[in-house]
Order: structure tokens, then C-alpha cells, then sequence
């Protein structure tokens, strides 16, 4: 079967995968999205029994049908191989009655890996495929792991450059030097003074100025994202939900067609987007458990049927989610008005003009697959602290947000389902506020001393995208308001 993308928004149609995924938005300001979701072409038994790798290839191939099966077994095992510091790529522990899926374990510790590995190679195999023989310029915004996830995939990737615009003040410590340490020639990371959202924002003003397009290509450049707009993010996210179907199931834990849940911290929207597009493969997912921090906007978009972005962002220890615009809400809107572009667009719309949109009770019905919950800070540490206490392993800042609503959800539905958790980062990645949640008394200032402590109390060798950072020298100092951003590209660019 032959997939082909389209814009939620309509303004696209009979796109190929390897163009889509070039693109990364539609002209429109769309999503491209695939015109059916495919259907899993090879048994749950079948799949349990398959490596990450060969699970990728079994995923991917029917979403990406204009890929040959040797360039997309190359893309696979190219992005899949030494820089994960486990063979199984994404480990699945079982701790106080839930199971963890460790999507940490990459080159840049935290779950973007698991897509960012294999993005570059998509995207100069699509660009070879297509005849491109422009520089692919990928231009990101970042609440704090796409970023760096990016950059290092991308680094040093001939016909490729890139650039990272992350909120100044809104990223941790270690995600800051991960981010301003960078190697590569063609890497460029950009401060910006303002929030995610902001810089977010600016990205897609920049996608959408086919003025600043035609000045690029002039100069033999053209755009593409690595964010999780681009179909090339989100379809390799698919991988591990199918893949841990099929651990639970090879591992005895549970039975052939037994329906699981899956918990996901969430601010973007596309790492619980790619655990539904699982589930319409035909995983046997019941709930997805969209679990939120004090940006509760999909919480109470998922209550109330409204999404107001109209409200204050607030900083908290769990940084990558703090959004109020989640991105990929919009395909999930597009699937529930029954693929209909224009009104899509009109709630996109609506929500860009306004602040807000509201969907209708059919549009609701459609999306009851999900549950929504929220947990404060607060709520975040203790569940932080209550794992470490009762079983021993530590979980991150966002794992700690997952784990804390899946908690509320169990004792206020009383459903013993079997759940999986997605722990989106190593705790090293937010070691001060790990360790005062698990306390530990005062803690040293320095970044470094407080991470040594860290591995003294959760047994866990420090990582060596850690390791690698400590005496790091700082490459890039940019910075700039939200209004300079397109400015500060073309600075980058030498237009």
C-alpha cells in the first residue's frame, strides 16, 4: 500500500513521505499527515520476538512506502547502534506495580533521541531521493531536549545546518550546557528572552515568510524542522510503544491481545500522539494518560473540551513540559473532525487569533481514548520521593509528573490495568531537583558535585553525555528577543 501525506489544514495533498519529511510543515501551516494509518502487517507474537531494530523497520516501512527496504534498513541501523549505552535501546523496568519504557538511553539522555537518531538519515536519504541540492537548513525551537538531541544528530551531517532557539531562563542547568557546548561546524544555538511558546511561535513565522523562503533558496538554502511537526519525528516514536507491547508480552507479563494503558508526560502532544497512532495500528492500548504539570492547558482541554492557551506560563522543575501550545494537538483535532481540513483550520485559527477554541461533543467523543490528569510540583516530588523510598530507582522531574497522575488516575478509577510509563530522561539531565525531592539534605551548588551525589545514591553510573559536558567548553553565546529571531537566522546564514 502507498501512503501519502496531506496538510491538516488542507493546502497540501498527494505528498510522499521522503517530501513530507523535508518539508517538516506544510506550506498552509499545517501538519502532514499520512491519508490512512496503517495497520500492524505482522502478528503481536510475531513482533515480540523481534529486536528494536527489526521492530522499527516492521513499523516504519508502512508509513514511509516510498523508502526501499535497503535505505530504510540503513536509516535503522545507522541511528540504532553504539550511541545507545544498551542493546535493547529502550529497556522496560517494572517498579511499584507499573513499567517504566527507558527512552534515555541515546547519546543526549533524554526520549528525543529515539527520533533524532534517525531523523538525519531520513532526511538525506529523502533529500537524495528528491533531488535536493539545496543546504537543508533545520531550524528548532526547543524546551529544552529537542535541541540538543538535534544538534547532535545533525552535527557535522554534509548538506546540513542547524539551528536552536531555547528559552533563556527556562531550561535546567545541564540542559543549558548540553546545549552551549555543541560541536560541529554547522550547529547554531540561539537564547532567546522568552518562553518556549514564544520561541515556537517565531519558528512558524519563519516556516510561513515565503519572502525570507525565496531570499533562502537564492542562496541555496532551504528550511526543514526537526521538531515533532515533522512526520520524520513523530512515525519513529511509534516504534517503542509497538516494541514494548511486545517486551510485556515476550516477557510473560501479559497475555496475547491483553489491553494495557500507557501514561505520557506531555507538553508538544507528539509522544502521546505516536502511543495513539500505535494503538490505531493495532497495538492493544486501552487509555492514554495524558499526564500534565501546573501548565495544565491539555488537562483542562481534555475535562472541558476547550483549549485556552490564555493563562500564565509558569516555570516549573519539569521544564520540556512547560507549553501551553501544544503543537501536535492539531493532528489529533484533524483525525476527530474526521480528517475535515478546513475545520481544522478554522480552530487553528481560532486559537492563534483568539487564544482559544472549543471542539464540538462528537469531536470529544472521538478523542475518549484519552484521560487527562495533572500533578502539581509537589506532586511531582513525592511521587519521586515515594518510588526512590519503596523500590530504589530514580525517575526524572517529567517521569515524576507520569507517574504521579497515573497514580491519582488508578486510585480514583480503581483500574488495576497493567500500565506503561514513559520516562522521557535520565534523572542526571535535572539531578538538583531530583535530589531535593528524594532528600538528601543540603546539596552541594556545584552542578557537577551534585551529580557525583546523585550516582552515590541511585547506584546508576553517570552517563556519558554527562561526563562528556564536565569540562565542555561553552561554543555558542547568541541571544536575542522574539522579534529578532528571523534576523538572527539570517545573521547565522550570512544572508
Amino acid at each position: 500500500m502507498n501512503i501519502l501525506y496531506q496538510s491538516t489544514r488542507g493546502g497540501e495533498k498527494d505528498v510522499t513521505a521522503s517530501q513530507a519529511i523535508l518539508k517538516g510543515l506544510a506550506q498552509d501551516g499545517g501538519l502532514f499527515m499520512p491519508t490512512e494509518i496503517p495497520k500492524l502487517d505482522k502478528t503481536l507474537g510475531e513482533l515480540a520476538k523481534k529486536s528494536y531494530q527489526e521492530t522499527a523497520y516492521e513499523v516504519m516501512k508502512l508509513f514511509l512506502t516510498d523508502f526501499t527496504e535497503e535505505e530504510l534498513k540503513q536509516c535503522i541501523n545507522c541511528a540504532y547502534d553504539h550511541k545507545f549505552d544498551t542493546e535493547v535501546i529502550a529497556p522496560l523496568i517494572k517498579a511499584d506495580g507499573a513499567y517504566y519504557l527507558e527512552l534515555f538511553h541515546g547519546s543526549t539522555i533524554a526520549f528525543k533521541d529515539m527520533a533524532l537518531s534517525i531523523l538525519p538519515h531520513l532526511m538525506t536519504t529523502a533529500a537524495k531521493k528528491n533531488h535536493v541540492d539545496q543546504e537543508i537548513v533545520i531550524l528548532t525551537a526547543t524546551s529544552g531536549d529537542t535541541g540538543k538531541a538535534a544538534m547532535a544528530g545533525f552535527a557535522d551531517v554534509p548538506g546540513t545546518r542547524i539551528i536552536v532557539f531555547y528559552p533563556k531562563d527556562g531550561v535546567s542547568s545541564i540542559q543549558k550546557l548540553q546545549m552551549v557546548t555543541q560541536k560541529g561546524d554547522n550547529t547554531a544555538v540561539v537564547a532567546i528572552r522568552g518562553n518556549f511558546d514564544d520561541a515556537q511561535t517565531g519558528v512558524k513565522k519563519i516556516f510561513a515568510d515565503k519572502e525570507f523562503g525565496q531570499e533562502l533558496a537564492k542562496k541555496g538554502f532551504v528550511l526543514s524542522s526537526a521538531n515533532s511537526i515533522n512526520i520524520g519525528r513523530l512515525i519513529p516514536q511509534i516504534v517503542y510503544y509497538v516494541y514494548a507491547y511486545g517486551q510485556l508480552l515476550k516477557n510473560g507479563e501479559i497475555s496475547d491481545g491483553e489491553k494495557i494503558h500507557v501514561t505520557v508526560p506531555t507538553g508538544n502532544f507528539g509522544n502521546i500522539l505516536a502511543a495513539y497512532f500505535a494503538k490505531q495500528m493495532g497495538v492493544p492500548i486501552d487509555k492514554l494518560i495524558c499526564a500534565s504539570n501546573d501548565n495544565k492547558v491539555l488537562y483542562d482541554f481534555f475535562s472541558t473540551g476547550t483549549y485556552d492557551k490564555k493563562r500564565d506560563f509558569l516555570l516549573t522543575i519539569s521544564p520540556s513540559m512547560d507549553i501551553l501550545i501544544s503543537s501536535n494537538l492539531e493532528r489529533l483535532i484533524y483525525l476527530s473532525t474526521d480528517c475535515c481540513p478546513q475545520k481544522t483550520g478554522e480552530l487553528m485559527a481560532d486559537l492563534a487569533e483568539k487564544g482559544a477554541y472549543t471542539v464540538s461533543e462528537d469531536m470529544r467523543q472521538r478523542m475518549a481514548d484519552f484521560a487527562g490528569g495533572f500533578a502539581t510540583q509537589q506532586e511531582d516530588k513525592d511521587a519521586i520521593r515515594r518510588l526512590y523510598e519503596n523500590t530504589g530507582y530514580v525517575m526524572d522531574t517529567h517521569t515524576g509528573v507520569a507517574s504521579a497522575v497515573y497514580q491519582k488516575y488508578k486510585a480514583d478509577s480503581g483500574d488495576e490495568t497493567k500500565t506503561v510509563i514513559a520516562s522521557t530522561a535520565s534523572p542526571y539531565k535535572f539531578a538538583r531537583s531530583v535530589m531535593e525531592a528524594i532528600g538528601q539534605g543540603e546539596l552541594p551548588e556545584d552542578e557537577f558535585a551534585l551529580i557525583d551525589k546523585l550516582s552515590e545514591v541511585s547506584g546508576v553510573e553517570i552517563p556519558k553525555a554527562v561526563e562528556e559536558i564536565r569540562c565542555a567548553v561553552a561554543r555558542h553565546a547568541r541571544e536575542c528577543g522574539i522579534q529578532r529571531m528571523k534576523g538572527t537566522v539570517g545573521e547565522i546564514l550570512g544572508l
